[in-house]
């Protein structure tokens, strides 16, 4: 049966019951919990809750702006590249004729760390707009795609919001991919007379690029900041427009033109008399411009002021991976990787920043109607609240610097973002690995990673690079090969044809993900044990020496994947068999300690050079004659050996996201992840030594730590972030126990996580890492898999439902064709499409087949 959304209505009180609705006594309990943050979970930041936060606007690889959680506008990073903390001189105001103090700047107080602690407080913050009236109290409200600031203020008879957003439509990339993004604001007349009032919003030209070049340009509705490229740096050209859609707008295209802050003073000037201020564009530089929007209130009305953003910067200097560039060898307007730099997708797809808008302005509507409908799905929900936030404020990762589309429409990402470049390129696969999120809603974005992993980045022994070049292309093979990225992958392929249903799509991967297993057995398995043996390079940026539970449950997730795909399209998988049984029996038997899964640290008797030998070629592991000594001692640096590791059996979670189901004991694994919760989850780490990388979590905070050795066998060197924690890793620990029956204590993670990112510190929407919005953290979308056990195989046609939260729940499903809201009522299964087209087949709820008759089926 197909079922697709028509004309579905939206239930009553849709939304409003998030993780507050009857389900399981974990659901019920968590709502319950007092949190530590005073902050209940995914609910409005208020007071020193807002000082953090900056929500993403913008395209999937098109940039970015944050709006923050008094209002500002901040982290202007339009130029393909991160700018963390930018925050131009660009504000909105309302003035309110006929009052005293009827003038100020749509924004909650300046956060107390700008006043002194960000970039230019020395010197008083000249410039910028701290100075200028603004409204008493603020309060923030996150619903993605959509975020929304409360504003109020005794001085102002308006009840007055605000709501920033930008497209975004799961199974549709290229809407979502715009250099765009709109903040609503919204004015009532909250008494008996009527209002005369004057919307602005004003910006100093931060296009510009030194002092030649830039200029402000008409725009229809608004204005153009504009900087010119040079043949010395045509990555200069860039514009940015700012427009409204009223027949009443009023454009000052040029500030006054003086020295000192002339220009600002002036400019405010007119914004605290109500006034409006028309000028033309003017030849040359001009340091500012605004744009006006006057309109009158009777009692009880209400005006919605849309302010829409556009950018264009559609030349970069961004080449990476390798290789001088050898000339372009594109004819103008195509794509192709002889192209010498990247090309953003956007500029691919719209030649000027004229045809951007004039798309932005006619697809506006549906746009939003479309996002609305996502939203509305997502949170109508009766998840716990603390899983819901966490899963929204990391989809943001995808709005972030973090992640590039080239203009062939390829995904491209770093793992995190310094303040002002990308941090760690080239989809790192064994990072990558732990994203769940884009593969349901962009399947086909991430079907273009496994196509440049098993393509451009691997080559014909089967050495895949787990980091891709840009432009995206074939690159030298001059390191190792990442284990747990390279395992990941076959293990992803798996998932994608389970997700796309397409087996010819399969078919045309099979000989390279058999090629690439065939390198992982030969280079870390030569005497074919089913373990992964011979030093192997991971995600903690050094090799493991000897096998070990994390990355053999990699190697054995990653043969039954082979097996599952080989048999599907009727190839001999004996041996990958053989090796999987040889696997299983060697961890179970070799690598348990009735606890958890260790290491055996092994470093003599191997293919391998000797570590220092080896050190000679790696940036990761270099050997002083300190370091030599140890090694006689203890053996190689950076191993974990006894200790409890948190990713111990991350194969296995991965398996279990890719469809795989239990690869070995259960009873085994579910002993596993009660150690780690038992021994890693910190609630305090005031104790917790850290000389690796503290600030992720430190102090009275609680967090998952990497690793501990509760049974003693620590070396003096283990791996290098070991002390460490990361959110990524927190949610798959979770997830993974949640699957596994422990909702509690999955959810204990979770909680503690989130209390760390409650807007006082950090940024609730910028999880990081070795960088912001660090891509390890998308790992969150699988707490929804993690608590329900909702899968949808395109393969077989069936919903699979294995729900850890109780016969009544909802939950969000997306899949290649579109979404839904599904889950169980009264122990029976439910759909109701919400977008697209959905083809069922099959029902499985709990291993057991269940009929999904037509009254369990809204489209």
């Amino acid at each position: 049966m197909k079922f697709e959304r028509r004309d579905f209505l939206k239930l009553s009180g849709a939304g409003l019951a998030v993780g507050t609705a009857a389900g399981s006594s974990a659901c019920v309990e968590s709502g319950s919990v007092e949190q530590a943050s005073s902050r209940e979970f995914n609910a409005p930041y208020k007071r020193e809750k807002l000082r953090r936060i900056a929500f993403p606007i913008g395209g999937i690889g098109a940039g970015m702006i944050c709006l923050e959680g008094t209002g500002a506008l901040s982290h202007f990073s339009l130029r393909n590249h991160p700018d963390i903390f930018h925050e131009p001189c660009t504000f909105a105001a309302i003035s309110v004729k006929g009052f005293e103090r009827g003038s100020k700047i749509l924004e909650g107080p300046v956060p107390e760390w700008k006043i002194f602690g960000s970039r230019g407080t020395g010197n008083g913050a000249a410039g910028t707009s701290f100075g200028f009236p603004r409204f008493a109290e603020a309060e923030f409200d996150a619903r993605c795609p959509f975020a929304t600031v409360r504003l109020t203020d005794p001085d102002i008879p308006m009840a007055v919001s605000m709501t920033g957003w930008s497209p975004f439509l799961p199974g549709n990339a290229d809407d979502s991919s715009l250099p765009v993004g709109a903040i609503e604001y919204r004015f009532k007349n909250q008494g008996n007379e009527s209002l005369e009032a004057v919307f602005s919003y004003s910006a100093k030209n931060f296009m510009a690029e030194g002092r030649e070049g830039h200029s402000i340009k008409p725009f229809e509705g608004g204005f153009l900041l504009w900087q010119e490229g040079s043949e010395e740096s045509p990555q200069m050209e860039g514009g940015f427009a700012a427009f409204v859609e009223d027949e009443s707008v009023v454009v000052d295209h040029c500030w006054f033109r003086g020295g000192w802050w002339d220009p600002l003073t002036m400019a405010w000037h007119t914004i605290e008399k109500a006034a409006t201020h028309e000028r033309p564009p003017v030849e040359g530089t001009a340091p500012g411009a605004s744009l006006f929007v006057p309109f009158t209130l009777g009692p009880g009305e209400e005006k919605v002021i849309a302010l829409k953003f556009t950018w264009h910067v559609p030349k970069t200097n961004l080449r990476i991976g390798g290789g001088e560039p050898s000339g372009d060898g594109c004819q103008e307007g195509n794509c192709c990787p002889e192209r010498p730099y990247h090309v953003p997708w956007y500029a691919g797809r719209f030649g000027t920043i004229e045809e951007v808008a004039g798309y932005w302005r006619e697809n506006g509507t549906r746009l939003r109607e479309e996002s609305s409908r996502f939203s509305e799905a997502f949170y109508d929900t009766t998840l716990p609240s603390e899983v819901v936030e966490a899963i929204a404020a990391n989809l943001t990762i995808l709005k972030s610097p973090t992640v590039r589309r080239q203009c062939d429409g390829k995904l491209w990402c770093y793992e995190g973002c310094t303040d002002n470049s990308g941090c760690c390129h080239g989809s790192c696969t064994h990072v990558w690995n732990y994203a769940q999120a884009i593969p349901h809603l962009f399947p086909d974005l991430e079907r273009s990673l496994r196509q440049t992993e098993f393509n451009e980045s691997q080559n014909e022994a089967g050495h895949q690079t787990f980091r891709a070049a840009l432009p995206i292309r074939p690159v030298g093979h001059d390191f190792h090969s990442a284990s747990d990225g390279q395992l990941g992958g076959i293990m992803k392929v798996h998932r994608e044809w389970r997700i796309s249903g397409d087996n010819d799509w399969l078919k045309a991967f099979w000989p390279q993900v058999r090629q690439s297993l065939d390198y992982c057995i030969t280079t870390w398995d030569p005497r074919e044990k089913g373990v992964l043996e011979e030093p192997h390079h991971n995600t903690y940026d050094i090799e493991f020496w000897g096998p070990d539970g994390m990355c053999t449950s990699f190697y054995l997730g990653a043969l039954a994947a082979a097996v599952r795909m080989g048999e599907a399209l009727g190839d001999d998988v004996s041996r990958y068999e053989s090796l999987l049984e040889k696997g299983r029996q060697y961890m179970e038997e070799e690598l348990f300690d009735g606890e958890y899964f260790f290491q055996k640290v092994v470093w003599k008797g191997l293919n391998a050079a000797s570590p220092v030998e080896l050190s000679e070629d790696s940036w990761t592991s270099d050997y002083s004659p300190e370091a030599v000594e140890l090694l006689e001692q203890e053996g190689p640096k950076y191993q974990y050996g006894t200790g409890c590791l948190s990713d111990g059996i991350l194969g296995f979670w991965i398996a279990r996201m890719c469809g795989l189901g239990e690869i070995i004991d259960a009873g085994k694994v579910k002993a596993n992840l009660n150690a780690i919760h038992k021994y890693n989850l910190k609630k305090d780490l005031s104790d917790h030594p850290n000389p690796q990388r503290p600030s992720y979590a430190l102090g009275g905070e609680g967090g998952l730590l990497l690793c501990t050795w509760p049974k003693g066998g620590e070396l003096s060197l283990p791996f290098v972030y070991s002390n460490e924690v990361w959110t990524g890793i927190e949610y798959q620990v979770a997830s993974h126990l949640m699957i596994e029956g422990m909702v509690e204590e999955g959810l204990e993670i979770v909680r503690l996580c989130r209390q760390r990112y409650d807007g006082s510190i950090r940024n609730p929407f910028n999880e990081y890492e070795c960088g912001h919005w660090y891509a390890r953290a998308l790992a969150s979308y699988g707490l929804i898999q993690g608590l329900t056990g909702l899968r949808y195989d395109a393969v077989e046609k069936t919903l699979y439902l294995d729900s850890q939260v109780g016969a009544d729940f909802r939950a969000f499903l997306a899949v290649e064709g579109g979404y839904a809201t599904a889950g169980l009522k009264g122990g029976k299964p439910f759909l109701e499409v919400r977008s697209g087209t959905i083809d069922v087949s099959r029902v499985v709820v709990s291993g057991e087949e269940m009929a999904l008759s037509p009254a369990d089926v809204k489209v």
